[in-house]
């Protein structure tokens, strides 16, 4: 049967990379995961094995790393915008570059004055602890003419420990889930969003305070929403970004409710009065949905773990 070579890239996936900035004694930390995937005029590797259009993996490796040395890294965003359009302008064979980036986040350790006078104040200025709310995440993709950044973060865990409610659902034979008048409500975030800039360099986010204010936005929308459904929530939280983030015109989201049921405690002739629960990790409702600014197209996949 003949065959074809169908959709394909090639590339280094995940170059770890830390970029320490010394501002004197201050130092400045960013540490990033970065994957590169390349595609192009790649038949003839792929058919008869000729490397002629090949460019090596180990030089994409080299290429991040150089990189954070020649060009730093001011954002995730800025740092895989150059790295793919140098692939693209200056391969001739690679059409179109891929630039996926996770980012951990570090926060100094401080100290207390008491503490600071054995330490050393140029010492506490290069101590770090790392943060654990959550990974961010970009993806850029260029071709030579367009780009398309979709950034987000996952594992961003939150919770309303009141002010929540699930009841008026359908029933039939086989639900037994109670109606809750006051819930916990809880869930891990992960969420995309995607940013309508084109190639205007007086128009480039400002990408650093984009994340900031786009997760403030998140936050504050999860925790003054009187949620009746976590869709309703959900909704309310990317309406909020898209109201408040002219550079954002789609924002998805994949929530997993996790449950959190009441003990019985009845049977230790105690009253459970909404303070004692039983976390549940599986199974677990997973409610996704994207959120898009009026006369918009979606783009961003719907499984969002294939960006």
């Amino acid at each position: 049967m003949p065959t074809i070579l169908g959709q394909n890239q090639y590339g280094k996936a995940e170059n770890r990379v830390v970029k320490i900035t010394r501002d004197g004694a201050t130092h400045h930390i960013k540490d990033l995961n970065v994957s590169v995937a390349l595609s192009g005029d790649m038949d003839d590797v792929h058919y008869s094995g000729s490397n002629a259009n090949c460019l090596p993996t180990d030089t994409t490796k080299n290429t991040v790393y150089a990189f954070a040395k020649e060009h730093g890294i001011e954002s995730a965003e800025q740092f895989g915008i150059h790295l793919a359009r140098h692939f693209v302008t200056s391969q001739e064979p690679i059409h179109r570059a891929r630039i996926r980036i996770e980012e951990y986040a570090w926060e100094r350790i401080e100290t207390s004055d008491a503490n600071s006078k054995f330490i050393g104040a140029d010492e506490v200025k290069h101590s770090f602890v790392r943060k654990g709310q959550e990974t961010r995440l970009t993806q850029i993709t260029f071709d030579g003419e367009n780009w398309e950044i979709i950034s987000g973060l996952k594992d961003l865990i939150v919770m309303n420990s009141t002010n929540s409610e699930f009841w008026g659902y359908v029933k039939d034979k086989y639900t037994t889930l109670q109606e809750a008048y006051d819930r916990i409500l809880a869930t891990q975030v992960s969420s995309r969003w995607r940013f309508n800039w084109t190639d205007d360099e007086q128009k480039m986010p400002n990408w650093e305070k984009s994340y900031e204010q786009v997760k403030k936005h998140m936050l504050q929308a999860f925790a003054e929403t009187y949620s009746l459904s976590l869709q309703q929530t959900l909704y309310q939280m990317g309406a909020r970004i898209i109201n408040n983030r002219s550079e954002i015109d789609e924002v998805r989201f994949s929530l997993p409710n996790k449950h959190h049921f009441l003990v019985d405690l009845e049977p230790f002739g105690l009253k459970n009065d909404n303070e004692v629960y039983f976390a549940a990790d599986r199974p677990y409702g997973l409610i996704e949905a994207t959120i898009l600014r009026d006369g918009c197209e979606a783009r961003i996949p719907v499984d969002m773990t294939n960006l």
